[in-house]
């Protein structure tokens, strides 16, 4: 039984080719960001593109509950009239953030430097997942966390009265700390100033930048060095999201496994600091192709054309996982079906998202006669080749919807069904993920 409800099992068979044009939903990451520096801006921003998605409402609700008003217009149309910098009111209720670690951390630090309290819960996945490390580096602005052993949800965070602006290394690469830190610096006096040795996504720098957020990055002996200027009255926007490439990566990750297929995936965010997967596929030998490129809500963006491909393994650089940090678990499931090893190193972050993904993955592949090797840091497949994975076992999604939906993606290229035990998560970054698939000519059925 999931924390959501009763678990849906699904199961996913081998089909015919997938031919179509695959529609993924907006940037998880962006629609978060969009809601945020919406509700700490001043007027109306309007925003198009939205991600609906379970995690993205949890955090539309949130920022209704500091006392922005946040209006659904139509189909991922949006508008966020703000209270501007510094003027979040203090919530009435606890402020459930379901499975969205990102949605958690963002927003406690978006309060971090107001006078209000406010109280933090979630899913079952979410409660056992640490916020101590963004709730211990937003203290230095002088706030205060009371939570459960370990820094887990439920949590309550009061904000600093009076902050202090602060300059911090962050110790393990992490776009949610950096942004956590940035949105609580801007209603800091002075400069906060954020360093790390590990360029990660920038989505929260450009997304400020284009809000008239005063914000630099240089690269300096110390790192990556982000100053931000404190106390700015951001201005309203029109934003248009780009579409997830990390939802983008499922649909992708099938047409290249399932013989003569081809796809087009169009408006797909990519941002350099997000397309480590793309750059990984290109190293393996994958047919895909860039088209249309432009940019939109300040971002890259482009059209891409997907065919059935033979892959081979690669090892990838540890340098490139920030760049792709939610895509192993797909690309796992693409090496399984590779021509020798995949070697993926650098990934402990893995093992604190909403499961233990190496361990998760690990077990998985194992169970559809995949031979693995892992340790903290590190996951190793064994590739057999196209259509060379037996399948025919059910993998466990641990309330993980990136976990389910790589299972669902390798049941479509395995020799025998692969069963999910609970499809239920998907809907948190991909509600559309199955009529998607099937649209597109996969096998998908309620288990």
């Amino acid at each position: 039984m999931a924390s959501h409800g009763s678990a849906t099992p699904m199961t996913s068979r081998a089909s015919g080719p997938l031919r179509g044009t695959a529609f993924v939903p907006g940037d998880k990451s962006v629609s978060h960001r969009a809601l945020i520096l919406g509700a700490l801006a001043v007027g109306e921003t309007k925003i198009a593109g939205l991600l609906e998605g379970q995690d993205v409402l949890d955090t539309a609700r949130a920022m209704q509950a500091f006392g922005a008003e946040v209006i659904r217009h139509g189909a991922g149309n949006w508008s966020v009239h703000g209270v501007g910098v510094g003027g979040f009111a203090e919530p009435a209720e606890v402020i459930d953030c379901g499975n969205s670690g990102t949605g958690a951390r963002l927003v406690m630090g978006a309060m971090a430097t107001s006078p209000i309290t406010a109280t933090f819960t979630g899913d079952a996945s979410l409660r056992a997942r640490p916020m101590a490390r963004v709730t211990e580096p937003l203290a230095l602005f002088g706030a205060r966390a009371f939570g459960r052993s370990g820094g887990r949800l439920p949590m309550t965070l009061a904000g600093a009265a009076d902050p202090l602006p602060v300059r911090y290394a962050t110790p393990v690469p992490s776009a949610q700390v950096k942004s956590a830190m940035l949105l609580a610096g801007l209603n800091a006096p002075g400069r906060t100033v954020v360093i790390e040795t590990v360029a990660t996504r920038d989505h929260t720098e450009r997304m400020l930048a284009e809000f008239g957020a005063e914000i630099t990055t240089e690269v300096t002996p110390e790192g990556h060095v982000i100053t931000l200027t404190g106390r700015p009255e951001l201005g309203h926007r029109s934003l248009a999201v780009p579409r997830d490439p990390s939802s983008a990566a499922f649909p992708v990750a099938a047409a290249l496994l399932v013989p003569d297929s081809e796809i087009l995936v169009p408006g797909i965010g990519l941002n350099p600091a997000r397309a480590g997967f793309y750059e990984t596929l290109a190293e393996m030998g994958a047919d895909l192709e860039r088209g249309n490129l432009r940019v939109e809500g300040g971002e890259p963006v482009a059209d891409l054309r997907v065919r059935h491909s033979v892959l081979s393994g690669v090892e990838v650089p540890p340098a490139r996982a920030a760049s792709m940090i939610d895509e192993y678990p797909v690309l796992a499931v693409l090496a399984a079906n590779a021509e020798g090893a995949t070697v993926m190193r650098g990934i402990r972050e893995l093992r604190l998202k909403e499961s233990d993904r190496i361990d998760a993955m690990a077990r998985g592949l194992e169970a559809m006669g995949v031979r693995v090797e892992e340790d903290e840091d590190m996951l190793t497949v064994h590739g057999m080749g196209p259509g060379g994975v037996p399948g025919g076992a059910t993998a466990a999604a641990r309330l993980d919807h990136r976990i389910a939906m790589s299972f669902l993606c390798l049941g479509m290229a395995a020799r025998q069904p692969v069963t999910v035990d609970d499809a239920g998560p998907v809907a948190t970054s991909f509600p559309d993920f199955v009529p998607l698939m099937i649209g597109l000519g996969a096998d998908l059925q309620r288990a």
